[in-house]
C-alpha cells in the first residue's frame, strides 16, 4: 500500500477467540505499510497472544522522507512512515511496544529506522530510538545517530547477520549489500511520558544515499499504561465454544430454577 492515506485495514489490538491481531485502522501511512503474520525471518512478536504485526518499509517509499539533522555524511532518499491515531496519556504512564528492524543494506549505504512520540499536531516530543547497523554490529544507537531515550529490553540490539528474507522488503528480500544486513529480532521499547497530553506514535524507515536494497521495521503491542493505543483498539473477547456451552448451561439452570419455584408455588395453593 502506498501514497499518503488513512489506513482502513481490518485486523492497534483486537481479540478474537483469545488471540490478538494487530489493527492499524485509523493509522496514517506515508509510503509503504501494512500488517503480516509470521513471515521469513520475522516471527510473531512476544506480545501476548499476537497473531500478526504491523510493518513499515522503504520499498516503494516516498522521496524526501527522513529525520532532519541526523545521519552523518550523505542523505536520506526515500522511505515510509506510519502514525497512530491521537491518544491521551497521563504524565508518568509508560508507552510500550515491540519492534524488529530488518535491513538488506549495509556499509556506507546503511539505512535507518526510528520511532518517535509526537504531539497531536505532529511535532516531535521525543525521538524514542533510531535503528541503524554499526560496524560493530549493534543497531541502537546506529552510527551518527542519537542515543535513544526509550529503555530497550534487551538493552543490546546486535544485528543477526545475513540477507533477510521478509516479504515487506519486496525484491530486496533475501539480498544483502555488504556488511550490516540482517535483523534484530524482537526488542521491547519502554518510555515514560513526562507530561499529560494528547500524542501520536510514529514508526519510520528510510533508504540512505541510494534507493536500492530496502529496509523495514515490524512493530506490535503498542500500549499506553497497559491499554492499546487509539480508537478501534478496544478488546472484544469473542466467546469460545466452551464459553458458549457454559452460557447455555447457566441459562438452562436459571430456567429450571424459575420452573421449580413456580411448581412449588402452584402446589402450595
Amino acid at each position: 500500500m502506498s501514497v499518503v492515506k488513512s489506513l482502513l485495514l481490518v485486523g492497534l489490538v483486537g481479540y478474537a477467540s483469545g488471540s490478538a491481531a494487530i489493527d492499524i485502522t485509523g493509522w496514517t501511512c506515508t509510503g509503504s505499510c501494512g500488517t503480516s503474520g509470521a513471515n521469513g525471518v520475522v516471527t510473531l512478536s512476544p506480545f501476548a497472544g499476537s497473531s500478526a504485526y504491523g510493518w513499515v518499509s522503504s520499498m516503494n517509499g516516498v522521496n524526501g522522507l527522513g529525520l532532519s539533522g541526523i545521519g552523518g555524511t550523505g542523505a536520506a532518499t526515500n522511505g515510509s512512515s506510519i502514525r497512530s491515531p491521537t491518544f491521551s496519556a497521563t504524565g508518568g504512564q509508560t508507552l510500550s511496544f515491540f519492534f524488529n528492524y530488518v535491513t538488506s543494506d549495509g556499509a556506507g549505504f546503511a539505512d535507518y529506522a526510528w520511532a518517535r512520540l509526537l504531539d497531536s499536531g505532529g511535532s516531535q516530543v521525543a525521538l524514542l530510538f533510531t535503528a541503524r547497523t554499526t560496524t560493530g554490529g549493534n543497531t541502537v544507537p546506529g552510527f551518527s545517530m542519537p542515543v535513544p531515550v526509550a529503555t530497550l529490553v534487551p538493552p543490546s540490539t546486535p544485528i543477526i547477520a545475513g540477507g533477510p528474507a521478509w516479504a515487506p522488503l519486496g525484491s530486496s528480500s533475501g539480498t544483502c549489500f555488504d556488511i550490516g544486513c540482517g535483523y534484530t529480532g524482537w526488542i521491547q521499547a519502554n518510555y515514560t511520558v513526562l507530561t499529560s497530553g494528547n500524542y501520536q506514535l510514529e514508526f519510520g524507515v528510510v533508504n540512505w544515499n541510494d534507493t536500492a536494497f530496502d529496509s523495514g521495521m515490524a512493530f506490535d503491542g503498542a500500549t499506553i499504561g497497559g491499554n492499546p493505543l487509539g480508537p478501534g483498539a478496544a478488546v472484544t473477547q469473542v466467546p469460545t465454544l466452551n464459553e458458549y456451552g457454559l452460557l447455555a448451561m447457566i441459562m438452562l439452570l436459571g430456567g429450571l430454577g424459575i420452573w421449580q419455584a413456580r411448581r412449588r408455588s402452584f402446589r402450595g395453593k
